[in-house]
């Protein structure tokens, strides 16, 4: 099992109500990221899935060059295919 992450660093702490934490986890830029995409891209969610994690695996820098891309627009892709995973599983949590 993987410990809890510290959450020291503003992030309020778990109010003990599970589904409180889960309803608090809707009102992130992230999840907003996610749950735009999907809604306006539902075709292209598992593609940009899949290149987050083709990044992930690579290196950011390594996955650019080899897609011909600038570093900041693979950048973009990894944070929206992240955003995605993160609206996937806390709205499927709902």
């Amino acid at each position: 099992m993987i410990p809890a992450a510290d959450t020291s660093g503003g992030t309020p702490a778990p109010s003990g109500d599970p589904a409180e934490f889960v309803a608090s986890l809707t009102d992130t830029s992230l999840y907003s990221i996610g749950a735009y995409f999907a809604d306006r891209h539902p075709d292209l969610v598992d593609d940009v899935v899949a290149q987050a994690q083709e990044i992930e695996d690579a290196g950011l820098e390594q996955w650019a060059a080899a897609e011909g891309i600038a570093v900041e627009r693979a950048f973009q892709t990894l944070i929206t295919g992240l955003a995605v995973r993160y609206y996937k599983a806390v709205a499927g949590s709902r």
